[in-house]
């Protein structure tokens, strides 16, 4: 069987990935805004007597610049490990396509030009001169529309065909100018490419070689495009005016983040007991199944780690499973994008970069997801800034604690509707209390530790898309319900052993949980609460979702995770034990500002490569939450005085 491989290149937002998983049959993750792709992806294409790997490079929209993705892209592209490279065009934007063609042209004369979303392009009343396109880029051009596996097979053809064909002499350039023409001479593919990109490292020459390439780009552009209409699309433009205008803008980016939370949190609260009570259910059957085995074995498995596993499935699972298709498909229309735009000028005045907006956004749905998002920044200073900050937003095992102080202590009286609205007014209050509090912690770590220049980025605006449905949910599902619960569950089974030590094992007639306890009683009070809700938060480490769970067990001393039967029952608790609504507050901030969870330090220290930024990122929203804490309870004391 004969064997080939294909580099995918493509500027971000052509549909590149989606390709690659028409072609692969693989599900990778694809989104509708820029940078989503940053790590080298690779799959298999398969016929009767020959196959392809497909290795999809980092989205890029040249290969003159230094980050990381470009020099990813780059290096594979000019290594001449790929028999081909596939080139992914926007036949809505084939200009701006042209000029990473053309890079990607220089190198190598086994280059194939795909112009994908061709649908689109019909649909907008634009043709292209796909003929002359191939003749003045003197390589094979093949339209698709990926999305509907359009063109599909012909693509698969010609792939076949330029991997096989046998070398010929390449003599394709740009033209730049005698002067450079002269130091360029006699030079063709990778040779031709190497004394470009050793020409642009001069600053002097950079700019020319740029503007060189440009102009070829437009000139192409300009000689293979007409637009046979004046279709108008008077209906995206009104919405991008609507999402993108200083004034509407961010109202609109608010209505539709509380229309997100709203379904997430009311929408989990029934899926979410239905599964605990199942979860639940197995405990007594595992406990007769190990009732030969000592007491203290058979309480650490069933009552310590099975019980902290099923509870945090149950709270973490119908969550996850709402917010993040919803967040895909938001994503997958393009509607992310007009949400950093209108971040964007906020982010700067922080030191920060414009898409930490979009990792912020993504945290809401796991932190852990927010800080490995934080790839799509090519600074590593404002990268790091983005990871740092990212857990300062609540993800939503938060939520369920947020959401039941908040319905307890701080929404309207009445019932049904009317009160969901007003907790949920209320909560958005928070959110946008974290996003501030987001802002001021970069500001502060990019004049104080990460001291920097602001860099500056290209955000492309995609036309609004119908989101995939099947997509949004294999995707949703797969790349982060399922990888984030996976990672939770492996810090949370072993912190369910010693959550069930602290509760069952004594000394001096007392269980540990009491004496630890007892110990931060002073520093619970001093924060505006007691010893017990710090230790909650404490032994929340592996998950957020079990920190009211252990404060229950600590109040009833139950000595396993509890439950409440409902909101009026918790209540009673918490107010037997001293709860005023200025100890829910205090809670609320310490549930906002708290060292991450186990899963997002692990994620931290991956993506940070260090123990000490891991640290720092740790101790920010820790410092920030008791700072908090005493102010508001110092506040108080002053007030009531």
């Amino acid at each position: 069987m004969e064997e080939y491989t294909v580099a995918l290149a493509g500027n971000p937002n052509v549909g590149k990935s989606t390709l690659f998983n028409a072609l692969t049959g693989l599900h990778q993750h694809t989104g509708n805004w820029p940078g989503k792709t940053v790590e080298m992806a690779r799959g298999l294409l398969r016929r009767q007597d020959w196959q392809m790997e497909l290795v999809d490079l980092p989205g890029t929209y040249s290969l003159q610049a230094d980050s990381p993705e470009e020099q990813v892209a780059e290096r594979f592209i000019v290594s001449g490990r790929a028999d081909v490279t596939l080139v992914v065009a926007d036949a809505c934007a084939l200009r701006r396509s042209l000029l990473l063609a053309i890079q990607v042209r220089q190198m190598t004369p086994r280059m194939v030009l795909c112009v994908n979303l061709m649908d689109e392009a019909r649909r907008r009343e634009i043709r292209i001169d796909l003929k002359r396109l191939s003749y003045v880029l003197a390589v094979p051009v093949v339209p698709v529309c990926a999305r509907s596996a359009e063109g599909l097979e012909e693509l698969c053809r010609v792939l076949k065909a330029a991997a096989s064909a046998p070398d010929v002499p390449d003599h394709w350039h740009v033209d730049y100018g005698a002067d450079l023409e002269e130091l360029l001479a006699g030079r063709t593919g990778p040779a031709r490419w190497a004394a470009v990109r050793q020409m642009a490292g001069e600053e002097r020459l950079r700019d020319r070689i740029i503007a060189a390439q440009m102009e070829r780009a437009r000139a192409i552009a300009e000689a293979c495009i007409c637009r046979t209409g004046k279709k108008d699309d008077r209906r995206s433009g009104r919405l991008d005016d609507l999402l993108t205008s200083r004034r509407t803008g961010i109202p609109a980016m608010l209505l539709l983040l509380a229309a997100v939370f709203y379904l997430t949190i009311w929408g989990a609260n029934y899926p979410s007991a239905l599964l605990s009570r199942w979860l639940l259910g197995w405990q007594e059957p595992l406990a007769r199944l190990l009732r030969g085995a000592p007491w203290w074995l058979r309480g650490a498995l069933v009552d310590g780690m099975y019980r902290t596993v099923a509870w945090v499935i149950s709270v973490m699972l119908p969550p996850m499973a709402i917010f993040f298709p919803l967040f895909t498909a938001l994503e997958d229309a393009g509607l992310l994008p007009r949400i950093a735009f209108d971040m964007d000028r906020l982010f700067r005045s922080a030191g920060a970069h414009g898409r930490q907006s979009l990792t912020m956004c993504m945290g809401f749905g796991c932190n852990a997801c927010g800080v490995t998002g934080c790839r799509i920044i090519d600074s590593p200073r404002e990268r790091l800034v983005a990871m740092l900050t990212n857990s300062l937003v609540p993800c939503n095992g938060r939520f369920p604690t947020l959401i039941a102080l908040i319905t307890l202590f701080f929404s309207a009286g009445g019932s049904g509707w009317t009160r969901a609205l007003s907790a949920t007014a209320v909560f958005l209050a928070a959110v946008l209390f974290s996003a501030a509090m987001t802002w001021l912690a970069s500001r502060l770590l990019s004049s104080t530790l990460l001291r920097g220049q602001a860099s500056s980025f290209t955000l492309e605006l995609p036309p609004f898309r119908m989101p995939r449905l099947g997509q949004v949910l294999v995707r949703s599902v797969l790349d982060r319900t399922v990888f984030v619960l996976g990672r939770a569950l492996t810090v949370a089974a072993p912190a369910g052993v010693v959550i069930w030590a602290l509760a069952n094992l004594s000394w001096g007639g007392a269980p540990l949980l009491t004496h630890v306890s007892g110990a931060l009683d002073p520093a619970g009070r001093f924060l505006g609460l007691d010893g017990m809700i710090l230790l909650a938060f404490a032994l929340g480490f592996p998950a957020n979702e079990i920190v009211l769970p252990v404060l229950l067990m600590g109040y009833l001393g139950s000595g396993t995770l509890t439950a409440w039967e409902g909101l009026p029952q918790l209540r009673e608790i918490l107010t037997a034990h001293g709860w005023t609504a200025l100890t829910a507050l205090c809670a609320m901030i310490l549930c906002m500002f708290h060292f991450p969870c186990g899963t997002t330090c692990l994620t931290l220290r991956r993506e940070s490569g260090s123990w000490r930024w891991t640290a720092v990122g740790m101790a920010l929203p820790a410092l920030l939450g008791v700072v908090l804490c005493a102010l508001v309870r110092g506040a108080a004391s002053l007030l009531g005085g």
